[in-house]
């Protein structure tokens, strides 16, 4: 069976099952503050887990693309030196809300594996949940009487709360759990060492293939566990593995899941893979980030030095840098590869075949970037190399290399492997320890304690923000949070007219009131698909009735920002071309930022031709058509353009102005009349492919115009209320180019008066032509060096030229030294300034043979100019 096979072959199995075959959620997530990357299949079912959300239907399956680059046997410096762990993997998986458990979910786990699949029994070996006494909790007695019907005592082991208590954080549902491994070992290897004995022990041909957590606990913020009202079944099986073991591989990477990447890397570089270590490697890494790489840009995560798109931009650098350390990969080679990855995933994933000239584009440019910062790094390191051989060492400071590797990304890898090659070694020690700070730095910087929730009145929240701005509501429960030294409290309400951050708004700010107090909310945030209230005082009585009242101005000026987002994306596909799609956006009350899917830079005229567009929608008074939980094909057929990275449900609310339409959940205007008027503020380049608009609108565009009316109001006064200010400006730079001109052929006279006076002036001392002066008139740097230069022409043998000066209030001193005096007396020019200038209160440097220093203390020049002739010996 081929990778596409299997993966159908699971969906098949389980759709036969009563499941519901659900797409993969995005790998990038966009509104779960605790989360950057799905990491797990279940992620995109939190809220129903945790109970926020209805589970219907209550059976579920999928092939889910995850990201993992920390935690246990995930640290990314470790991928591609083993044989089956990845940054992106595929996650099969299977869910049950409230209907079959343990014995459902082990028999179902089975079926497929022997019946469906064909593996040997005698292969497999599942792991139980030995208990913990310090949880009150015993053994998982009914997983493994279920696991009894099927395989020997001896292949039922008992597991430890590390490897088989499964928990979603610090807090929250979790439960025992129940691995599957597989012994993919040969006979002979099966009967040397038994396989129980190598389950959990890294062994790369005993590894664990699925996992079924049986979630039955809520732990709380005091670690004590309580039982879930709802059971769920969550399994997750590595796709990769899986294949692998239905291939015959001994590796992931020999399956038809990797090799025809690789097998392009080999034909782009030269190497040849299964014939040196070190090569292989490269190419796993190479192949593994790839993936990792194109699926986030997919889903409209940009590499940055932000938050996710550091972590992007971290795993590609990590690929490039193994490809040129052992591939010899000079040039952008890895976008090459995309068309291959396109070709190979891109039936089950069509995002890779539609955004695969971004996913190029941007990939080429990172590439040839941090190239560009290896050559910079490489020359830093031979620097360090050269001092510490001039001190007689030979093991590098382990701070040198972990500046270069946290200022310009320079690998540890790659600094040992140039040291090793000049004979040195680093102090990985010191390395380590500079690191282990940063991370602790992190640590502390991210820190959250969180108390469990305060109960005060059961129930689900009712939003009811796009329709009105004030509600009467209870809260049904709080809790404290501290972060950063400060503390605050999160509210939940019945109801709320706050709209909560998503999709590139911004939350609602307001208060809470009643006949006894006020309570500010300065922002509203989404967890788990739940509006929290954010507050730095909890109510006297949180079990009143309040007021929620928006900030109704904000909220106005937010709802006007987003609908000319709307209207904004509509007029670029008009201008620009259909290939225009969302890439970003940001909506605040002060104004507008939208990214988008444009190759190069829009010109002026056709971004006042998007303005005006976008002006006449608003004159024409469009009023809003709000289509709420509607189907997803009903909102297709209205022309709504799902877009690539975000996840829609089964129904979905459409926001229409005109031929405007898009999916969306945000507030908006009732009409895109109340938006009042735009203004484009600037366009600019994100990434390779992706361009950014930023603009303002209605108040605060009126108030632009104010500001630039005002200023042409001044310019016209200075230039006496001219009719044509145009002209006149022009008129007064040519002038001025003019004067300039006249100025500068003043400045060569007075220079080359002043350079034959200093000539004429030139003392002897032995056989060198002392030339020393402090210049009476205020001098520009630039005439002063020329004047050096056109002195050394003059005296091109045996002179010292020592030059003391002064522009704008600031002293300079300018040493010019010719280049025989430098090989007879070994003078620096550099050296001698550097020196002399803390008698300016100043410093500065420079070449042997000419160098200047600045400082702030006029007074001290004549000293300076002495203490330079002392410091040369004349």
């Amino acid at each position: 069976m081929t990778a596409n096979e299997i993966r159908d072959s699971y969906k098949k199995f389980f759709e036969s099952k009563g499941h519901t075959i659900v797409p993969s959620a995005p790998m990038v997530i966009k509104d779960d503050p605790t989360l950057m990357f799905t990491n797990a299949g279940m992620n995109q079912w939190k809220d129903i887990i945790l109970g926020t959300c209805a589970p219907e239907p209550r059976r579920r399956a999928d092939s889910q693309k995850c990201l993992r680059v920390s935690g246990k046997h995930n640290d990314l410096e470790e991928v591609g030196h083993d044989t089956y762990h990845h940054t992106m993997f595929e996650m099969l998986g299977n869910w049950s809300f409230g209907d079959y458990f343990k014995e459902g979910a082990i028999d179902y786990a089975w079926e497929y594996l022997v019946d469906v699949l064909h593996l040997d029994p005698k292969n497999l070996y599942a792991t139980v949940f030995e208990g913990s006494a310090e949880e009150g909790l015993g053994r998982d007695d009914e997983a493994a009487s279920i696991w009894a019907k099927y395989l020997p005592a001896d292949h039922i082991i008992n597991g430890n709360k590390h490897d088989n208590f499964w928990e979603m954080g610090e807090s929250g549902p979790c439960g025992p759990c129940s691995e599957i491994h597989l012994d993919s070992r040969t006979p002979e290897e099966q009967a040397q060492v038994p396989g129980r004995e190598l389950v959990n022990k890294d062994n790369p041909q005993v590894i664990e293939i699925w996992n079924i957590v049986f979630m039955q606990f809520n732990r709380k913020a005091d670690g004590s566990l309580e039982q879930l009202p709802m059971q769920v079944i969550d399994t997750g099986m590595g796709f990769e593995r899986l294949v692998r073991a239905l291939q015959g591989k001994h590796s992931n990477y020999d399956t038809d899941v990797f090799q025809p990447i690789i097998a392009k890397i080999g034909e782009l570089s030269g190497y040849e893979y299964g014939k040196d270590e070190k090569v292989d490697v490269a190419m796993r890494v190479v192949a593994d980030h790839l993936r990792a790489i194109s699926f986030s840009i997919a889903d409209g995560q940009l590499p940055s030095n932000a938050k996710a798109g550091y972590v992007i931009r971290r795993i590609l650098r990590r690929a490039v840098r193994y490809a040129y350390t052992f591939l010899g990969q000079r040039d952008a080679f890895m976008y090459l590869l995309v068309p291959t990855l396109a070709h190979e995933m891109g039936e089950a994933y069509p995002e890779l075949v539609a955004q695969q000239q971004l996913i190029t584009r941007v990939m080429k440019e990172e590439e040839e970037s941090f190239l560009r910062t290896l050559s910079t790094g490489i020359s830093m390191l031979e620097g360090v190399i050269a001092e510490t051989k001039a001190a007689g060492k030979t093991v590098v400071d382990g701070g040198k290399a972990f500046t270069l590797f946290d200022t310009y990304g320079f690998p540890l890898d790659l600094t040992e492997l140039i040291c090793g090659e000049q004979g040195l070694t680093v102090d990985e020690d010191v390395f380590n320890a500079e690191m282990q700070k940063q991370k602790e730095r992190a640590r502390n910087a991210a820190a959250v304690e969180t108390d469990d929730w305060v109960v005060v009145n059961e129930g689900e929240t009712a939003f009811k923000g796009w329709d009105y701005t004030e509600y009467t509501c209870h809260i049904l429960r709080y809790r404290r949070v501290q972060q950063k030294k400060q503390t605050y409290y999160e509210l939940v309400l019945d109801t709320t007219p706050f709209y909560a951050e998503m999709g590139g708004q911004v939350g609602d700010r307001g208060v809470l009131c009643n006949e006894e107090e006020t309570v500010e909310i300065f922002d509203t945030k989404r967890e788990n698909n739940l509006p929290i209230h954010l507050t730095k005082k909890l109510p006297a009585n949180p079990a009143a009735e309040f007021m929620a009242c928006v900030d109704v101005d904000a909220r106005r000026a937010s709802e006007a920002n987003h609908t000319a987002t709307h209207l904004l994306d509509q007029a670029l596909r008009e201008v620009l071309g259909t290939h225009v799609e969302q890439k970003g956006s940001l909506v605040t009350p002060e104004g507008l930022r939208f990214d988008f899917s444009h190759f190069q830079k829009v010109s002026p005229e056709e971004l006042r031709e998007v303005a005006r567009i976008v002006n006449r929608r608003i004159r024409e008074d469009i009023p809003l058509q709000d289509h709420r939980d509607i189907p997803i094909e009903e909102a297709k057929k209205l022309g709504a353009i799902a877009l690539f990275g975000e996840k829609y449900g089964d129904k979905v609310r459409v926001v229409q102005f005109g031929d405007s339409v898009e999916f969306c959940g945000g507030c908006h205007a009732s009409s895109t009349g109340r938006i009042g008027f735009i203004r484009i503020l600037s366009e600019s380049s994100v990434a390779a492919g992706v361009r950014r608009i930023e603009a303002i609108t209605g108040q605060a565009a009126e108030e632009s115009l104010y500001t630039q009316e005002d200023i042409l109001i001044g310019l016209r006064a200075i230039f006496n209320n001219a009719k044509d200010l145009t002209a006149a400006i022009h008129k007064t730079i040519e002038e001025n180019d003019g004067l300039k001109k006249q100025v500068e052929g003043f400045m060569k006279e007075q220079i080359g008066r002043t350079r034959d006076k200093l000539i004429a002036a030139a003392k002897n001392i032995g056989d060198v032509k002392l030339v020393k002066t402090v210049l009476p008139m205020d001098v520009a740097p630039d005439a002063v060096k020329d004047l050096a230069f056109q002195l050394s022409g003059s005296l091109p043998e045996k002179m010292f030229c020592v030059i003391g000066s002064r522009h704008e209030g600031k002293p300079l001193l300018t040493v010019m030294i010719s280049k025989d005096l430098l090989q007879e007396q070994g003078l620096h020019a550099g050296n001698l300034v550097r020196e002399a200038a803390k008698l300016i209160k100043g410093g500065g440097g420079g070449a042997p043979h000419f160098a200047t220093a600045g400082g702030k203390d006029v007074s001290g020049l004549d000293a300076a100019v002495d203490k330079v002739v002392e410091l040369a010996g004349l």
